[in-house]
């Protein structure tokens, strides 16, 4: 070939090679899935890596339909298809035709096995998880300084309480040297005396967030005094600093959400605190003013002068009641008196003396009868005017028809 190319040209050019290598007509290569997308097409994109190298790789929907298991990150699998170039990017691919699982890859079992021993030292029981403050005003940020991930924190504590502070320390999140770059971090935090502290970085592969699996960053993690967020990767992702975390968001904006409170809830809630204060205090001092309107006529009609008035007015009332039954009861008794006095009059013996009627006693007794007195005894003769004595000289019976 001599001349100049277009960039089209080059790449037909280098494609039809590939398709003339009897070797990459059919091949089978092994190796780990790492960056594993289903797309809505259902066409599968993802990397098969090993130690040294990684190849990307796309699965058609046609060849997606037959598999009988899911594709997962850090799955051992062992890749049939074809290699080509896609002319559009120049960049070269396996076509897999089928895949066929080998086991569980390299890192996720290095992932299980320090799973499994800090979860038998008890690193992620839930007795040493530390609550995150409610109303946290000082928060600290263990993530790298530009991405996505410190930018959707900073967006989203700025909408819920524009007066938090944040305090970012910046890591390498990713790479042999970002494990000792979180824990400096997290140590230097540590000792600054804030409310809580979030740790993390924006999605990828299990080997982009190795970083979090590290040990070095689960002892930070477990040790610090301050309690700690952890927000790596998507939802989707599981890391250790996830499990031995105070809490884990599963996200960056998430964990935003989970540590600065909002503040347009809090003034609400003061807000509503003034007005059940205000109206319990109203309702108290209207209370105190009822009572005391009460008290106060109570006491005016429990007066001493006013009762004294009124018992002055009583006994008048009542003396004047008095007067009044004692004349009734005079005027009664008189007519009474008057009436007995004629009674006593009719039957007086003066009265019946001065007709001419006489009273004869014998030795102080009573002659009503001539069987009173003996002849010759001495009786006395009362009249009106004076008494005669006189010698019985004889009795004389009377007869009656």
């Amino acid at each position: 070939m001599t001349g100049v190319y277009t960039v089209t040209q080059i790449n037909s050019y280098i494609k039809n090679l590939f398709r003339q290598d009897f070797v990459l007509k059919n091949v089978k290569i092994r190796g780990e899935i790492w960056n594993c997308k289903y797309h809505t097409s259902g066409h599968i994109y993802f990397t098969l890596k090993d130690e040294d190298s990684a190849l990307n790789a796309i699965m058609f929907k046609t060849n997606a339909n037959n598999l009988s298991f899911r594709l997962e990150d850090g799955l051992a699998v062992e890749v049939t298809g074809r290699i080509d170039i896609y002319e559009r990017d120049g960049k070269y691919q396996i076509y897999a035709e089928s895949i066929e699982k080998t086991g569980i890859g390299d890192l996720n079992k290095k992932y299980q096995e320090l799973f499994n021993m800090y979860e038998e030292m008890g690193y992620f029981d839930q007795g040493y998880k530390r609550p995150i403050p409610k109303y946290a005003k000082r928060i600290g940020i263990v993530t790298a300084s530009t991405g996505a991930a410190i930018r959707d924190i900073i967006t989203v504590s700025k909408r819920r309480n524009k007066y938090v502070d944040l305090i970012l320390f910046p890591a390498l999140v990713q790479g042999d040297k970002a494990k000792y770059s979180i824990v400096d971090g997290i140590n230097t935090l540590d000792k600054l005396g804030l409310d809580c502290i979030i740790v993390g970085r924006g999605g990828g592969s299990m080997e982009d967030l190795w970083a979090f699996n590290e040990p070095e960053v689960v002892e930070a993690i477990f040790n610090a005094n301050t309690p700690i967020i952890s927000a790596v990767g998507h939802e989707v992702d599981f890391t250790l600093a996830d499990w031995v975390a105070d809490l884990r968001a599963p996200t960056p904006s998430a964990a935003a959400e989970l540590a600065v409170c909002d503040i347009s809830e809090v003034i609400n809630k003061i807000d509503s605190m003034n007005r059940r204060i205000n109206l319990a205090f109203n309702n108290t001092l209207r209370a105190y003013k009822d009572n005391l309107d009460k008290l106060s006529i109570r006491l005016k009609t429990n007066d001493p002068a006013a009762k004294l008035d009124k018992n002055r007015e009583d006994l008048i009332k009542l003396e004047d009641e008095l007067n009044l039954i004692m004349n009734n009861k005079l005027k009664e008794y008189t007519n009474n008196l008057k009436v007995l006095a004629t009674k006593l009059e009719g039957q007086s013996p003066l009265k019946k003396l001065s007709s001419g009627y006489s009273y004869v006693d014998n030795n102080g007794l009573n002659v009503s009868s001539i069987d009173d007195v003996e002849i010759n005894d001495t009786i006395n003769i009362y009249v009106k005017d004076g008494t005669i004595s006189a010698v019985v000289g004889g009795k004389h019976g009377r007869e009656y028809k």
